[in-house]
């Protein structure tokens, strides 16, 4: 497709939108329903407001935004304009964001009101062009612009609410993800707008004969649910925000909006599984429930297939690679009732290889690193050539995950490389030993994780959330580890906590606890 006739993937969600101006496009976590003229009409005025302001091709617009239809607005809006997005995520500290505003080069940083409060500990460390807040105030009198920056929203509201006339090609920079990252400040991934794109022009599910979709976007926008609310809205669906994960919530909002779409990460699956309302709230309206973006245990996901039945869809992907596999409602009963279960298999137009680490592609049965090609792939790590040299060659990626494919071209992963726990007398994954555990009666959720003493010698940890009325012993936990796997995989010390503690993305924070539990 040349840069003439390339629709950009914001511009395609707009004009969808517009072009069913009275259909419910958002509802807000306060419940206020927008629909989708009105949000096409106010993206329109603001991307026009960008343009106004300098914000063009090769220009940075940060946002400091929460779950808001404002946040989505400001993102769709800033593709308009042509400028490269970037979202600063909840959870990390003021300097680790301020180092991230600076190295993408920031032009513009926009503020919401769920973010307000972020605002007065971040400013001081950055300078940036533009500081202006999308709408006047967390309670609509203050803060607002006198303490943050000017309404631009507000300022918008003069501009025309049609599609501003920029050209766009497909090898132009739509923005920069960062990874989690546990040190120093966190690797920015460069996606341009052709690969993201191309995602509708095969959408990730479709259903031709039914109702438009109505996705629950319970974790942050900054991430993956960002991506499907943009699938969601193209398809002619609506988006209900929430401000954060809560399980009750959650389960209310299916109910209450009768809600067909819904994306969690394994450890906020299990939320849903353990929250005392499950049992009686309504989830007839489910139709799918994607889950990704770290380990699962199959013993949790087989007892979620009971409870929602098939509507369940494992989703392997990553910032650097978007889509990789996937694993359908009707493809789980091959795998039986216990074992492993596959993250999937390829989507059609993805090639997946297990490799040796001298490169060499390993047959069926065997693990090795796990390798990605595909026309959706990063074009690199932001200003870091050297590590987009390590993990990009010859038009392969190497994900840095573990993993086998079955005779029947299933993959199934076994942990991160990173991840690797280096014990004396061999290497222990922990995600082997976190599925194990969670078959153990006395243990409701856990995470294992890897401490090194001072000669460097590396140690298994595990913390644990006793199932209710157990009590878990480190004596118990360690015979039951080695019966099933071997003496190096038991835990040498065991943590009893009341929780999990979670990164902002929804996964174990496995940095939290090494720092919070005794060695």
């Amino acid at each position: 497709m040349s840069d003439q006739e390339f629709v950009s993937a914001p511009a395609l969600i707009l004009r969808a939108l517009a072009s069913h101006p009275d259909r419910r496009a958002i509802t807000t976590a306060d419940r206020v329903e927008i629909t989708a003229g009105d949000f096409a009409a106010a993206t329109y005025r603001l991307a026009h407001e960008l343009l106004a302001r300098g914000i063009t091709r090769g220009s940075t617009v940060t946002l400091l935004t929460g779950n808001t239809p404002e946040a989505l607005s400001a993102r769709y809006a800033a593709g308009l304009a042509g400028a490269r997005v970037v979202n600063l995520y909840d959870g990390m500290s003021a300097p680790v964001l301020a180092e991230i505003v600076a190295s993408v080069d920031t032009t513009m940083l926009l503020v919401d009101a769920e973010r307000y409060a972020d605002a007065p500990e971040l400013l001081p460390l950055i300078d940036v062009p533009a500081v202006l807040t999308l709408g006047p105030g967390a309670d609509g009198t203050g803060p607002g612009a006198h303490t943050v920056g000017e309404d631009v929203i507000a300022a918008s509201a003069i501009r025309p609410a049609g599609e501003p006339d920029v050209r766009i090609g497909p090898d132009d920079d739509l923005g920069i993800r960062h990874t989690g990252g546990t040190t120093g400040i966190p690797k920015g991934i460069l996606s341009l707008h052709g690969p993201v794109r191309r995602m509708f022009d095969t959408p990730l599910h479709s259903r031709p004969d039914a109702e438009p979709p109505r996705f629950l976007a319970a974790t942050s926008l900054a991430h993956l649910a960002g991506v499907l609310a943009d699938l969601t809205l193209h398809a002619g669906g609506s988006v209900v925000l929430q401000r954060t994960f809560e399980p009750g919530e959650v389960l209310a909002a299916i109910a209450r909006e009768r809600i067909t779409d819904l994306w969690v990460l394994p450890p906020l699956l299990y939320r849903l599984l353990d929250h005392p309302d499950l049992g009686r709230t309504d989830l007839s309206s489910l139709q799918r429930i994607d889950y990704g973006g770290c380990a699962s245990s199959p013993t949790r996901i087989r007892e979620a297939l009971k409870v929602f039945g098939p509507v369940l869809v494992s989703l392997y992907g990553m910032s650097e690679a978007q889509k990789i596999a996937v694993l359908t409602p009707d493809e789980y009963a091959r795998f039986g009732e216990d074992g492993p279960i596959p993250v999937g298999r390829p989507f059609p137009d993805v090639e997946v290889e297990v490799r040796a680490a001298d490169g060499t592609v390993l047959p069926a049965g065997e693990q090795g690193e796990v390798h990605v090609r595909s026309a959706m792939l990063m074009a690199g790590y932001w200003k870091r050539p050297d590590l987009t040299a390590q993990v990009l060659r010859d038009g392969w990626l190497d994900t840095g995950d573990i993993g086998y494919f079955d005779a029947d071209g299933y993959l199934y992963l076994a942990d991160r490389l990173k991840d690797l726990i280096i014990v004396v007398g061999g290497h222990v994954y922990p995600t082997e030993v976190e599925e194990l555990l969670l078959t153990h009666p006395a243990i409701a959720q856990c995470a294992v994780y890897g401490v090194r003493d001072d000669q460097e010698a590396e140690h298994v940890h595990a913390a644990v959330v006793p199932a209710a009325g157990q009590q878990p012993t480190l004596e118990e936990v360690r015979a039951f580890v080695t019966a099933a796997r071997g003496r190096i995989y038991a835990p040498e010390a065991l943590h009893l906590v009341d929780a999990i503690p979670l990164t902002s993305v929804g996964k174990p924070d496995k940095k939290r606890l090494r720092e919070a539990l005794p060695h």
